[in-house]
């Protein structure tokens, strides 16, 4: 099923920080994180095992609960078992992510794209979401950033047990929908070039934002486009960076992105417009994305993602920002 058939607006919101990304979130201030979410009138909510070892689903299903299960869209991921046996949280080796959610449950995670653990994975993910189905599955992370060499053996190992899996799910019509979670394009363009299976579309975190879009218009987008099919945009923020956070990609912001960042800001202050407002609207002006998913863990940064797709941007803001060589050409602005 199209994800424009599924997602119910344009603003959803991304559940990595209740996994106790970065810090350690008192559970009031998630659950009330997820409320806030609620009343701003956002209903997609997106989720995975991996975020805190199952912390971020569990809050979750708490924060849902007595929610009408038919008023709210889920997706969550597979690729990703979590066991009731104990490990080193932060000694845990997960490529460029490694550390990010050392502050999460300390359950073991186990990397399995197989048939059967993609089965059991949904089968517990109901669980801790404590829900009836879920709308949307993505396989996670099958890519270079986690598995360096060997993601190309992971791919495949994917693409005879995850995706496949997943297609039967989607035609029997327990999922919905389901693609790839991921932080790379190169593996959406492999999927995309194989006959079978089918993806519906796709979760692709960091690489269409304001700050990082030249290589996915290169060819990802495109194919994407070609195919009918849509894009959920995740860390549409560039991991804090845009919005003056210390972090890009997971890791301390390089000086390029830096100095990138302070230009694009000297010309929003110029215009009077939130740096928000510039990402989430720059990301939703390419036609082949359904949705932008930020992360919160306060409450407050929900009312102010929401003011930021209602800011009014005048056409001279992106102009300008085209003729200083901070948007790629070939990116569609918004207006």
């Amino acid at each position: 099923m199209a994800f424009k058939d599924i997602l119910p607006g344009r603003l959803g919101f991304g559940a990595a920080p209740l996994g106790n990304m970065f810090r350690d979130i008192p559970e009031q201030e998630a659950l009330a994180t997820v409320n806030a979410a609620w009343d701003e009138g956002i209903r997609y909510f997106d989720t995975a095992p991996f975020y805190g070892a199952g912390l971020a689903e569990i809050r979750m299903g708490a924060a849902l609960a007595g929610r009408p299960r038919s008023d709210y869209v889920v997706s969550t991921k597979v690729g990703r078992l979590i066991l009731d046996e104990i490990e080193d949280a932060g000694a845990r080796d997960f490529g460029e992510k490694g550390d990010v959610f050392k502050y999460g449950r300390p359950n073991k995670i186990v990397n399995d794209y197989s048939r059967d653990a993609t089965l059991r994975s949904i089968e517990e993910s109901l669980k801790r979401l404590a829900t009836s189905h879920i709308d949307i599955a993505f396989v996670h992370d099958v890519a270079q950033d986690f598995y360096g060499d060997e993601w190309l053996s992971v791919f495949e190992s994917a693409r005879k047990g995850a995706f496949n899996t997943l297609d039967r799910l989607r035609d029997e019509g327990v999922i919905k929908a389901w693609g790839l979670g991921v932080n790379r394009v190169e593996p959406i363009e492999l999927l995309l070039a194989l006959e079978e299976p089918r993806p519906d579309g796709f979760l692709l975190a960091g690489r269409y934002t304001l700050l990082d879009h030249t290589r996915a218009l290169q060819r990802v987008i495109p194919m994407v486009a070609e195919h009918e099919l849509a894009i959920v945009v995740g860390g549409p923020y560039s991991s804090g960076a845009l919005v003056g956070g210390p972090n890009f990609e997971y890791a301390p912001a390089p000086p390029e992105i830096i100095d990138k960042v302070r230009r694009i800001k000297a010309i929003a202050d110029r215009y009077g417009i939130s740096m928000k407002a510039a990402g989430l609207q720059f990301a939703l002006a390419n036609p082949v994305v359904a949705a932008v998913i930020p992360g919160a863990s306060r409450p407050g940064r929900i009312a102010e993602d929401r003011a930021a797709l209602e800011e009014v941007i005048p056409a001279d803001f992106w102009r300008e920002l085209r003729s200083e060589a901070l948007v790629n050409t070939a990116a569609p602005l918004p207006g």
